[in-house]
């Protein structure tokens, strides 16, 4: 006997803004279901996953719950107001002698339950909201982008959890790698239409793009046949006296049907310049250490940054990632040690906080008020890389119409004003990015476009991210942050920390670990060996300079894979091929000189 749907809707339409957001949408979520919901900025799906919670009433159409089904959404701002901590907010409606399961679900998520509402930050009220959910448990879970303001611990344990779990669920998220983990099917909005494939998000690509290719042939014979017809109806005149009128109509149809076509929204025009070239070394710490209120931020660590690294920042919220950024880029001063910046650095600053925008001001006045991009006493442009640029014109670049221009930036949604905050770095030239969770609230496709500018881009970029998979994609180099003051560094991204830190020595530790009571001492170990205690100590780095470009290699033979390359960016086709050369030498003299010292070493 076929069960009951947990949830359907039915010829759901909702206009917003004058602008019909969805017309006749119909969908079912069963039993067992494991949706991920996908789609660009502004499509409707958080409006749509409210839909589905009952919190907003659709203009027409049914929704339809089976009585005794429960279904939960998770809030993205929860009212608080009556609640004196987060866990009474989390346990609130749950049955007497359950709230155990509020503590087990802040221990995964990795939140106080006994933190004062009033002091917590949003991202606290976001994971207690998760957790209550999490604890409720009902049949069908409704979760809108529940990875923000997860660092990946929380993440990974989120991840379990939702795997193990008997109830269905229905997810919104831009990190990849936990729609891959977990979907089995996929529910797709584009432009007002809901389309649902029997398969989880890892063949969501590949199905988007066939049927765009569909779409746009589609398309394109209908412009063929009406160019045709068109051609017939005009040619018709001087032929015949009496046309086919029933052929006339059909051609105006055809050209009714192809105007009611909506075109899909472009990319974002994202694109960085690199600014005066800066100097190969461009950061060089040396043992630095901090604390805060006798809690170690970071002890004894030393990075050398070159021209051109990527390197990634990873560890639990609140271990102090931002903090040694702001320690490496000379905002912050270390206890002890030395930070050394190169020359001719020219930075550009993504702040996870958003602390660069203005709430109360427009877009706009959000771009014009800042002094880097003033152009005179222009009030309508702005200074974009060098060239003056019209607001309202740069702003479309970012998927922001004019209307939007001149509203406040507090009615932007979270991927909206991450986009704000990109044109407002874009529009310096720079050679040092730093990236403060660039990644949360953007949509799967400005992901790929960040991603394929930051492969393109000539300078440095300082980047922190619970992304997995963004970080696999960008990141050359790892710091592992763990919280006791030990930040360790790795050769690759976040699949090849996690493959290094179990299995073999890291590229550098922050600190020596302690040396046995009856240790040589070091020069006296280099004599016993053969080497030098340099050429000692050269040996034992090799590994990891190897493992390093080895993982750059990787990285740029996959780039150069790619068939179309050469013809649609030859510039970047060059780069990429040069670079590629420079590094196969240089792993290849690394290996060359780790055999001579190894041969010299057992001699």
């Amino acid at each position: 006997m076929a069960r009951a749907p947990l949830l359907q809707l039915s010829d759901t339409s909702l206009t917003f803004g004058g602008n019909p957001l969805f017309s006749e949408l119909s969908l079912v979520v069963q039993q067992g279901d494991r949706v991920a919901l996908v789609g660009r900025n502004g499509s409707g799906k958080s409006t749509l996953m409210k839909i589905m919670a009952g919190l907003v009433e659709a203009d027409k159409g049914d929704r339809v719950v089976p009585p005794g089904v429960t279904v939960g959404y998770m809030e993205q701002d929860p009212d608080m107001s009556g609640f004196a901590t987060l866990g009474d907010y989390a346990a609130s409606g749950l049955p007497e002698g359950e709230a155990y399961r509020v503590n087990v679900a802040a221990e995964g998520l990795g939140f106080d339950p006994e933190r004062p509402v009033e002091t917590a930050s949003g991202g606290e009220r976001r994971r207690a909201a998760l957790a209550k959910l999490m604890a409720e448990a009902p049949e069908l879970m409704l979760l809108d982008e529940p990875t923000n303001h997860l660092d990946i611990a929380a993440v990974q344990w989120l991840e379990d959890t939702l795997r193990t779990t008997k109830a269905a669920f229905v997810l919104i998220s831009h990190d990849r790698t936990f729609l891959r983990e977990l979907t089995r099917a996929t529910l797709w909005i584009d432009r007002g239409m809901v389309r649902r494939q029997e398969r989880g998000f890892e063949d969501f690509e590949a199905w988007r793009d066939k049927t765009w290719d569909e779409e746009d042939i589609a398309r394109h014979k209908m412009d063929r046949k009406i160019k045709a017809e068109a051609r017939w109806a005009v040619e018709g005149i001087s032929a015949r006296r009496k046309r086919n009128m029933g052929r006339v109509r059909a051609l105006q149809d055809l050209r009714a049907e192809r105007a009611a076509m909506i075109r899909r929204q472009g990319a974002a025009a994202l694109s960085l310049e690199s600014g005066p070239l800066s100097g190969k070394k461009v950061i060089e710490a040396k043992g630095i250490s901090k604390a805060y209120g006798g809690k170690d931020i970071v002890r004894n660590f030393s990075l050398t940054v070159q021209r051109r690294d990527r390197i990634a920042f990873v560890g639990p919220n609140g271990v102090g990632k931002t903090t040694l950024l702001k320690m490496l880029t000379g905002e912050v001063q270390p206890d002890s040690g030395t930070v050394i910046l190169g020359t001719n650095l020219a930075s550009a600053v993504f702040d996870q906080s958003r602390a660069q925008l203005d709430p109360d001001m427009s877009l706009w006045e959000n771009l014009t008020s800042d002094p880097e991009m003033r152009v005179g006493g222009r009030a309508d442009q702005v200074m974009v890389r060098g060239e003056p640029r019209h607001v309202v014109g740069y702003l479309k670049d970012f998927l922001f119409d004019e209307a939007q221009a001149r509203a406040p930036v507090r009615a932007l949604s979270g991927g909206e004003k991450a986009r704000l905050l990109l044109a407002r770095l874009m529009a310096k030239e720079s050679n040092l990015l730093v990236l403060d969770e660039p990644t949360n609230d953007l949509d799967i496709e400005t992901l790929d476009l960040l991603q394929e500018i930051l492969d393109d881009y000539d300078g440095t970029v300082l980047l922190v991210s619970h992304d997995r998979d963004f970080l696999d994609r960008v990141a050359t180099t790892t710091v592992a942050m763990d919280g006791d003051g030990k930040a360790t560094v790795y050769a690759g991204g976040w699949t090849d920390y996690q493959a290094q830190k179990g299995e073999a020595a890291p590229v550098v530790q922050s600190e020596k670990p302690k040396a046995p009571e009856k240790a040589p001492e070091p020069v006296a170990a280099a004599k016993k060996s053969g080497l030098t205690f340099t050429e000692k100590h050269r040996l034992e780095s090799l590994p990891g300079v190897i493992d390093k470009l080895t993982a750059e290699i990787a990285k740029l033979e996959e780039l150069l894979a790619d068939p179309n390359l050469f013809s649609a960016q030859p510039a970047k086709f060059a780069k990429a091929s040069e670079a590629l050369a420079e590094r196969q030498d240089a792993v290849a003299q690394a290996e060359e000189e780790w055999l001579m010292l190894m041969e010299k070493a057992e001699s």
